[in-house]
């Protein structure tokens, strides 16, 4: 699996780029905001960054590309979870919309917001509500606590996400654990996950 490349830009346009790493060029599909990101990245950098994921095919290999963690698993769930919707597709999406955006339209539950990027028609936008309200909270709160790795997070947040992610693991809808997890943490700032885990199974 090819998780990461990094190297110079060989090359870039809003529908790909390729990243020369140690001599070897290497293509990658990628969403316009990502094109955006590596745009800047290139006029203050030298070497560049992108996560990628690797889809095979009966016909053919393709690397996906994408500038934070968020996109990369937002990616992932519309093409592992929704009938359908395959690479293309959810590069497309991701391309009509931010990640942030898709996320909010999504746990939402606005089909006819979801319904305006390109590709999507209002049973497609109806399925992904279906098929990833309850998931994507938890892939964002994920992908946020990897990207946390290489950056100091205030400490109430990061427990109040540990203690989020274990709720949605355990099956609660993500909006339902969001609330009571918001609720504890106002009447308690100073809880630790355990705490605020076992009052949320109490609640919930």
């Amino acid at each position: 699996m090819i998780t990461f490349l990094r190297g110079p830009l060989a090359e870039l346009l809003p529908t790909h780029a390729v990243i020369d790493v140690q001599g070897v060029g290497y293509e990658a599909s990628i969403p316009l905001s990502t094109y955006d990101r590596l745009t800047a990245s290139a006029m203050s950098e030298t070497e560049v960054r992108l996560l990628t994921q690797l889809v095979i095919r009966e016909d053919a290999h393709t690397l996906y590309g994408f500038a934070t963690e968020e996109e990369r698993s937002l990616f992932r769930l519309l093409v592992n979870n929704v009938t359908g919707i395959g690479p293309r597709l959810a590069l497309g999406i991701l391309s009509g919309a931010s990640a942030s955006d898709f996320r909010d339209a999504v746990v939402a539950g606005d089909a006819a917001r979801l319904s305006r990027i390109k590709g999507v028609g209002k049973k497609t936008a109806e399925r992904i509500i279906i098929e990833l309200r309850d998931k994507v909270g938890a892939t964002v709160i994920q992908a946020w606590q990897n990207a946390a790795q290489n950056k100091a997070v205030p400490k109430a947040e990061q427990i109040a996400n540990d203690a989020l992610l274990a709720l949605v693991a355990l099956g609660f809808r993500q909006a339902d654990a969001a609330k009571a997890i918001a609720d504890l943490q106002t009447k308690n700032p100073n809880a630790t996950a355990e705490e605020m885990l076992r009052d949320a199974l109490r609640i919930l």
